[in-house]
């Protein structure tokens, strides 16, 4: 009965690892075959059996809790160069029966982007990070894969009295930043990031590339808070670029306990909201060490 139950488990094991190796084999085929350029496809993919598979994947994740031997891993994690390597990716997870994480900056820090309790395959924005300019209309087209600060370095070099609402940390991705609503330093003037974004270029889970106009409304209002890859996998955003001066004051004051912090905490939770919009501030409270 014993060597029954070790066959057994052995027996399980062994189906399970061929099932999934062939999944992984016909999911790939489905890539090449179904992608515009499938000479670039094996650019683009990384499985568990490439060298750059663990580097890949470990290279955007800020939560270390999901980098144990335990956590899940995608079957394969694919790098797109352009939007038929998404519409692609999209159409085989459909047909194979694989959840798809689309991966911006990698701040997420419930590891929605990168984890799963189902097989599944990542799509790494990593590749799509152009940021396009037009100082003159004061607009910017910015692709999923950039982080916050590639967009505040391409403003700064074309003005220095434009900006974008945006938060502090400069390696938090455009896509998971304004799918999520984004907060920052400028909101209380020109609002959230998300209410600055005037266009975008989605696919949608039919493969369709869509834009403001042909999502409509709806749609358009959902990706802009509704989270990322709820909806679709958003390869650009289309942003209106604000004015600021060329000179900004910043300031810090520290207190503690014994130099009546607690007074100042009270005093500024009566005085903050009535400060001009064009004031931000902020109260950090920290455990002296």
């Amino acid at each position: 009965m014993k060597y029954s139950l070790q066959f057994l488990v052995v027996f399980l094991f062994s189906l399970l690892w061929a099932t999934s190796a062939y999944a992984n084999e016909s999911f790939l085929d489905c890539l090449s075959l179904h992608s515009n350029d499938s000479s670039s496809t094996s650019k683009v993919i990384f499985t568990q059996n490439n060298s750059s598979f663990s580097s890949v994947l470990e290279s955007t994740i800020r939560n270390f809790r999901f980098t144990t031997p335990f956590t899940p891993t995608p079957l394969v994690i694919v790098t797109p160069l352009h939007v038929s390597h998404i519409q692609a990716t999209i159409y085989c997870s459909r047909k194979h029966g694989l959840q798809i994480r689309t991966r911006s900056g990698g701040h997420d820090y419930e590891g929605l982007s990168y984890v799963s309790q189902v097989p599944f395959v990542i799509v790494d924005m990593v590749n799509l990070r152009s940021v396009d300019i037009d100082v003159e209309n004061k607009v910017a087209w910015v692709q999923s894969g950039a982080v916050l600060g590639e967009l505040y370095y391409n403003i700064a070099n074309r003005s220095n009295t434009l900006a974008f609402p945006a938060g502090i940390c400069h390696t938090v991705g455009i896509g998971g930043y304004l799918s999520g609503g984004g907060y920052g330093l400028l909101f209380r003037k020109y609002g959230l990031a998300t209410d600055n974004v005037i266009d975008a270029q989605l696919v949608d889970v039919n493969g369709r590339v869509l834009d403001r106009k042909s999502m409509g409304e709806d749609l358009f209002w959902a990706i802009r808070g509704g989270g990322g890859g709820s909806f679709g996998i958003v390869v650009a955003w289309k942003i209106q670029l604000v004015s600021v001066p060329s000179t900004v004051t910043v300031s810090t004051i520290n207190k503690n306990l014994e130099q009546n912090a607690t007074e100042l905490v009270h005093r500024w939770q009566s005085v903050a909201p009535n400060f001009r919009n064009e004031i931000f501030s902020t109260l950090i409270l920290r455990r002296v060490k």
